[in-house]
């Protein structure tokens, strides 16, 4: 299956560097590119992509922002990517939806990677804030615990499990093997979880997991 890419970055000179190494990658189709974030928004609106990809700083709308939109409106999964790993950017873009949040200077085989990654409906997150991510989010102490507990009281026990599959970082596949169950039936239970728990992306329900204590053990 070929993948649909938008690429909305606003460095023209950067933008067709990304449009060319996406283009000679079989597999992968480059559909659109956008200058801004309000063009990324509309051009994901018509054009309907598998992914955006996403820079954070772009002008008349914020990549942060432009994210929240699109994954809002169910037109694409969005992949962020920036020179810059800030805490603001990072749980900005996390909190709007991003399925992944990767930095510029990665090498061309793992942008691809990645690209494939969140098109099959896993996450991506760069090695260099997964720590600090971790550190951030699963303390005890967070005041939004026991609504968070509240919601995740209201799972099923297999959609339990599936979640604390997400919170030890498994993709769809290695949950799917792990529980002895069919891909599409883990895509299901994802999905399910995610609109029990009002939640975006599967990032989020990791982190939440993580806050929780429901890690799945290897």
């Amino acid at each position: 299956m070929t993948i649909r890419v938008l690429v909305a970055e606003d460095q023209a000179a950067v933008r067709a560097a990304l449009v060319m190494i996406l283009r000679s990658e079989p597999g992968i189709e480059v559909v659109g590119e956008a200058g801004d974030g309000e063009q990324a928004v509309r051009l994901a609106a018509e054009l309907r992509p598998d992914v955006v990809l996403m820079d954070v700083q772009m002008p008349r709308l914020d990549g942060v922002s432009a994210t929240r939109q699109v994954v809002a409106a169910g037109t694409a999964q969005v992949l962020v990517l920036t020179t810059f790993d800030h805490d603001e950017y990072v749980y900005g873009a996390l909190r709007a939806g991003a399925a992944g949040f990767l930095l510029k200077d990665l090498e061309a085989d793992s942008l691809i990677e990645a690209i494939r990654t969140v098109a099959r409906g896993d996450g991506m997150l760069a090695p260099s804030v997964t720590r600090r991510l971790i550190s951030t989010f699963a303390r005890p102490d967070r005041p939004d615990q026991p609504r968070a507990r509240a919601a995740v009281d209201g799972l099923t026990p297999r959609e339990r499990e599936v979640l604390g599959c997400l919170g030890a970082g498994l993709s769809n596949g290695e949950i799917s093997r792990r529980l002895e169950m069919a891909e599409a039936t883990t895509k299901t239970h994802v999905s399910r979880i995610l609109a029990k728990l009002g939640l975006r992306s599967r990032v989020q329900a990791a982190i939440l997991a993580q806050d929780l204590g429901l890690i799945a053990q290897p």
